[in-house]
């Protein structure tokens, strides 16, 4: 992968990050907008955990960061099928795993170098056809 695509994908990583670990006023409020099924945050969270050991690899996070990120991974393993059936604004509410993962996304934003004021991510505009 070329260097740029590495930034993106460290870039998204960390967005995302942001995102599990706002405080879950600030999630539900960021959902509010939106319909986010919850399987599809663990999909994508699962990704961006073991695309990280390759970023960790070419050097666009350090080693000692993925500590964190496996350990969410972990945690989103033992979610069961039923925990991600349904909207991902309910089970914030519900499941007490995302807790778990927001005080790990929060760990990792801390120990790693960058802004650590992370936004949260802006809505997806709809593909309208053209540039």
């Amino acid at each position: 992968m070329n260097r740029s695509g590495d930034a993106h994908l460290r870039t998204w990583t960390l967005r995302f990050m942001a995102l599990l670990a706002a405080d879950t006023h600030d999630q539900l409020a960021w959902l509010s907008e939106r319909e986010v099924a919850t399987k599809d945050v663990v999909e994508e969270v699962e990704l961006l955990c073991r695309v990280s050991e390759g970023l960790a690899e070419r050097g666009a996070f350090e080693p000692g960061h993925l500590h964190d990120l496996r350990a969410i991974g972990r945690r989103l393993a033992e979610i069961d099928a039923d925990g991600r059936v349904g909207l991902w604004a309910e089970a914030l509410a519900t499941d007490p795993a995302w807790d778990d993962i927001r005080s790990l996304a929060r760990r990792f934003l801390i120990s790693t170098p960058g802004d650590r004021r992370q936004p949260l991510p802006g809505p997806v505009r709809p593909y309208t056809g053209g540039p």
